[in-house]
């Protein structure tokens, strides 16, 4: 039995909204991505109905790789998820700030030091979402020309994530005394230098910033390849990944938990939160209508180079006949393997044509969509947490603001009058409202083990 028989709630904060033609819409603001108003008000919705969280999505490079896909695309226009989420920080008083950063075209002590910042910003509503780089278009941004090997982009990132861990506890909780009529500004026995010297990676440390309040900003992490589930087990706290159906939901959640028991991690400490795009309307003619609206603003160029990308560019999808059925298998990409796999499962599933096939990823990715009225979307909602396939959800509105508001105007009274959401915060910090244990310092720790065990060596 779960110790908290509540969903999670997070808000997915896409520039315009997550569906490919979002940017079109008459509601949108077409410069939403670099427009802080736009910003603060979709996360002002989002925090008035008590959702646990916003999340950004990041790659750091242009994802398209040809000019069609490009002109018409609207997300290559927006902040670095760490500076807006920081600019919200003093716009927010509860709701948590996740960015994504990844280990792959990164430096531990660089995203240490600003994770920190932020969750000291916030007051302790800091998350990191960690990704190892699996866009082919990143790597020339680094002078590397290929990415590296999939399996050793996460060996690199777990050393990444000990090593971080390691910086954020440079400093005990109380090591700062400040101190103005003694001059003792900080405690130099309570300062630990990290000291790694690793396969990937060498950092002295220390962090030159106070422990985070949270002790670690909560990890946040979204992969489900073999070596991306493993990763999960050992490191997440809140797991985002794509479950499109029900039975992939309860496979996955059900591995994951056993993965992280194994390893000694209660299952409430490990939360799994599948993405869902929920196109709510008050009849299901309606809620068709605003899809079928948001298809009609979605050019071919966009939805093939999309479907190219997120099936790991295995395939040259110009080239093929769009109404024969996907295949049940395709070479294996170095990029989003996660990503192919589901996709494939989920068109051998369907019998999807290929032209099918990217109508889906054009209008959700490989995320859960439901298409039709609250009740509806709320029962699919309630029977994927009832059921072992989701803690809680990232919901990933179709346009901002408008589908979120749709959302929490229409869905977010079902799930509470179901019992299964929250009306407000009841803690000070992400970790608090998340159910979420704040980690003790390792070094803290280590010492009053010590401690312990020279008392008793005496005794």
């Amino acid at each position: 039995m779960r110790l908290n028989e509540q969903m999670k709630l997070g808000l997915f904060l896409a520039q315009a909204g997550f569906h490919e033609g979002a940017w079109r819409d008459p509601s949108v603001p077409a410069n939403g991505g670099v427009n802080i108003d736009h910003y603060a008000r979709v996360v002002g919705l989002a925090e008035d109905a008590a959702f646990h969280f916003a999340f950004i999505a990041d790659s750091p490079c242009v994802l398209e790789g040809d000019h069609e896909h490009i002109a018409r695309v609207g997300r290559n226009d927006g902040f670095e998820p760490i500076t807006l989420l920081s600019a919200l920080s003093s716009k927010t008083q509860n709701i948590g700030l996740v960015a994504t950063a990844t280990t792959t075209y990164n430096q531990p002590y660089h995203l240490a030091r600003r994770f920190a910042s932020l969750d000291h910003l916030s007051r302790g509503r800091a998350a990191w979402n960690i990704v190892t780089s699996g866009v082919k278009f990143e790597a020339a941004n680094f002078g590397d020309d290929e990415l590296p090997d999939h399996d050793e982009r996460y060996a690199r990132a777990g050393e990444f994530v000990e090593v971080v861990r390691g910086l954020w506890d440079s400093w005990e909780d109380d090591a700062f005394v400040r101190d103005k009529e003694s001059g003792i500004f900080a405690n130099p026995k309570k300062l630990h230098l990290l000291n790694h010297q690793g396969k990937y990676l060498s950092v002295r440390g220390p962090l030159n910033i106070a422990r985070p309040p949270q002790g670690y900003p909560v990890l946040v992490q979204a992969g489900a390849s073999d070596a991306g589930t493993d990763f999960a087990a050992k490191f997440a706290e809140v797991v985002f990944t794509s479950s499109p159906y029900l039975e992939l939901g309860k496979r996955y959640y059900s591995s994951l938990k056993e993965k992280a028991r194994a390893l000694g991690r209660e299952d409430d400490q490990v939360l799994v939160m599948p993405g869902i795009v929920p196109i709510v309307g008050k009849t299901k003619q309606e809620a068709s209508e605003k899809l079928q609206k948001l298809q009609s603003y979605t050019h071919i160029d966009v939805q093939i180079g999309l479907a190219n990308r997120l099936l790991g560019f295995v395939t040259d999808l110009r080239s093929v006949d769009l109404d024969s059925l996907v295949p049940e298998s395709l070479p294996q990409t170095n990029f989003t393997q996660t990503t192919q796999k589901m996709l494939l499962e989920l068109a051998v599933r369907e019998k999807f044509t290929w032209r099918e096939l990217i109508r889906r990823i054009s209008d959700s990715k490989s995320a859960l969509m439901v298409v039709g009225t609250p009740d509806e979307i709320a029962k699919v909602m309630v029977r994927m947490f009832d059921e072992r396939a989701a803690d809680g959800f990232n919901v990933m509105p179709a346009t901002l603001p408008a589908g979120l508001k749709d959302f929490v105007e229409l869905v977010v009274p079902e799930l509470r009058r179901l019992g299964k959401f929250r009306s407000g915060y009841s803690g000070q910090t992400l970790r608090d409202n998340l159910g979420l244990k704040r980690p003790l310092n390792q070094y803290a720790l280590d010492s009053a083990r010590s401690r312990c065990e020279s008392y008793g060596a005496r005794q």
